[in-house]
């Protein structure tokens, strides 16, 4: 269970590549630490932190316009249910007009009829046309 812990610890400081010597803004004090501290390990390090906040910049402003592109894909995707929407309630009231009218219910259900009996027609020519030609 300790070198679990180990490892996760070594490829935690290797994906932070030298911001180790870095805490909460100062550094971090170890046992060669001295009061001068050379110039040319805060510039590498001060390069290096511009760098990280840099890509973050850049990448955050890349994860704020996906969002915004997805936000109006669903807005035109929501306008587009609403406009179907708007259409099939039109479309639920003419049938409820139609089946309202007795009159309409009556052809409505001679359509049925024909349709039924031509579907009849149908299937006995065929059965016809198997044994004859069969």
């Amino acid at each position: 269970m300790i070198f679990k812990y180990r490892d996760n610890r070594s490829s935690r400081s290797s994906l932070l590549d030298g911001l180790d010597t870095l805490e909460e803004g100062g550094l971090r004090a170890s046992s060669s630490y001295s009061p001068e501290i050379k110039e040319h390990d805060n510039d590498t390090a001060m390069d290096t932190l511009h760098d990280r906040v840099s890509f973050l910049k850049q990448l955050t402003g890349d994860i704020h316009e996906e969002v915004e592109s997805h936000n109006s894909m669903l807005d035109r995707v929501g306008n587009k249910m609403d406009g179907s929407r708007g259409m099939m309630l039109g479309t639920m009231d003419r049938f409820k007009k139609v089946f309202e009218k007795k009159s309409t219910r009556k052809t409505c259900s001679l359509v049925g009829y024909f349709t039924v009996g031509f579907i009849f027609v149908y299937y006995l020519i065929r059965m016809l046309g198997y044994f004859t030609l069969g």
